[in-house]
């Protein structure tokens, strides 16, 4: 599903050129769980958004779903982006004047699908991760754990091959946590492809593969022979 070769980001001033990431090379399987372990400061972020086509690189190559993203323009990323990727943000990013319902149906709203489906599809997924008793609920009604649910199903209803998850358990307690990372093993399991950013040794476990990022490049990685077994 993705292909990166020697990528590389840098970003310039008039005084001086700072290196995100230097020649980065990944491969990420369909249906592959892929936990990238950082430090702060290593150039996790830039990555993650090169890979969600929200930035764009300096050098290199990056392939997604066999299309070579260098040269695509704005609104050709937005397109590819639409339907095929979901983001899960540590801080929820969830709109918090709209309820629980219109939260999850904004992505099916871009993609200019009937208002019948639309619904059909938010309590289809909402009922799947156990909070379609909230759906007239507004966000800060809801504990954190909720709202990280009502965040997953958001990435979820569009059915996307890709889901990137930015530190999906960062703002959570320890129980919450745990029921995210089940969440998102069990969507793993029915073959959704996960690249999840954590500094957490405890939720490296749940990935196939363990990639270690380190000043703007990939320093080691290693198989999780646990989840392979799975």
């Amino acid at each position: 599903m993705i292909q990166i070769q020697n990528l590389e980001k840098s970003f310039r001033t008039k005084d001086m050129e700072t290196i995100a990431l230097n020649n980065v090379n990944l491969k990420v399987e369909s249906g592959e769980f892929v936990v990238i372990m950082r430090p702060s400061g290593c150039g996790k972020s830039t990555l993650l958004n090169i890979i969600g086509l929200l930035d764009n690189f300096t050098e290199g190559s990056y392939q997604f779903a066999g299309n070579e993203v260098a040269n695509l323009k704005e609104g050709q990323r937005t397109e590819l982006r639409k339907g095929n990727m979901g983001f899960v943000f540590q801080s929820f990013n969830l709109i918090e004047d709209i309820t629980v319902f219109e939260n999850v149906e904004l992505p099916l709203i871009y993609l200019k699908e009937n208002k019948v489906s639309r619904k059909k599809k938010v309590m289809k997924i909402l009922r799947h991760l156990k909070i379609d008793d909230r759906t007239k609920h507004f966000p800060n009604q809801l504990s954190g754990g909720q709202q990280q649910r009502v965040a997953i199903a958001r990435a979820l209803v569009t059915n996307p091959k890709l889901i990137l998850a930015d530190e999906p358990t960062g703002n959570l307690d320890s129980k919450n946590g745990r029921e995210v990372m089940a969440l998102l093993t069990q969507m793993s399991q029915e073959g959704t492809t996960i690249i999840m950013v954590t500094h957490s040794v405890l939720n490296s476990q749940y990935g196939h593969r363990v990639v270690n990022l380190f000043d703007g490049q990939i320093v080691a990685q290693r198989r999780n022979k646990a989840m392979d077994s799975r």
